[in-house]
């Protein structure tokens, strides 16, 4: 690894996280890929993340099975329908509970393993400020409390995590996977997959999507089943 220091990404398959992690490789980290399973209501954002983990190069990448379904509470994990109507202001029921606090702590727990002390999360609270968990004050609260949770923290370690979309229109973001040479097409964003491995083109993340390419001026790769 030529001395690299290793940084823990946590890679959806999602746009947000393949620029994220794209960003950690070229600020010189060696990256240990984590995506995880939590039996959400499709694979192939999990397929879109084996591509992306082997085309940035990753040291290594897990996907790691949680049932999350076994909670359900989400539009991602329950029979609940994906809303289509638009994206509103309130927080979605596309919202997982607690996922990016059980996401980033599991990413602790392969860090503090792998001698890593840097976490990579691609969220962002412009496109996204219905989730609380994609706040700054929440990223903030995570680096307290990683530092009280752990062996490397109580000996005086410190974890930093890095969210380098955090305040990124999503036009921004798409110019920044570009700039860095990434395949856009490579990523998935959909939450309601159409037959054939199409976008829906109408659920919240698929409209954010859209958006960003269009606000870019950039050419969008992605097959959409319908536009709003």
């Amino acid at each position: 690894m030529n001395n690299q220091q290793l940084a823990v990404v946590l890679l959806s398959g999602g746009l947000d996280s393949m620029v994220s992690a794209a960003r950690a490789r070229e600020d010189g980290f060696a990256l240990l890929a984590l995506s995880v399973d939590y039996n959400q209501r499709h694979r192939v954002e999990l397929a879109a993340a084996r591509w992306i983990a082997e085309a940035l190069g990753a040291v290594r990448h897990v996907i790691l099975p949680l049932d999350l379904a076994a909670f359900g509470g989400s539009a991602l994990t329950d029979d609940i329908a994906v809303p289509k109507g638009g994206v509103g202001a309130d927080i979605p029921v596309t919202y997982v509970p607690a996922r990016n606090t059980v996401l980033l702590s599991l990413a602790l727990a392969w860090a503090e393993a792998a001698s890593a002390r840097d976490l990579v999360i691609g969220v962002n609270a412009l496109d996204y400020s219905g989730y609380p968990d994609c706040r700054p004050e929440f990223i903030a609260a995570f680096e307290s409390m990683a530092a009280l949770a752990t062996k490397a923290g109580a000996e005086g370690g410190r974890f930093t995590v890095h969210a380098p979309l955090q305040h990124l229109t999503k036009a921004q973001i798409v110019a920044e996977a570009a700039r860095l040479g990434l395949d856009a097409g490579m990523s998935w964003s959909c939450y309601d997959p159409a037959p054939g491995d199409l976008h829906c083109g109408l659920c919240d993340s698929c409209r954010l999507r859209q958006r960003g390419f269009e606000e870019a001026g950039l050419p969008d790769p992605t097959r959409y089943a319908a536009r709003p």
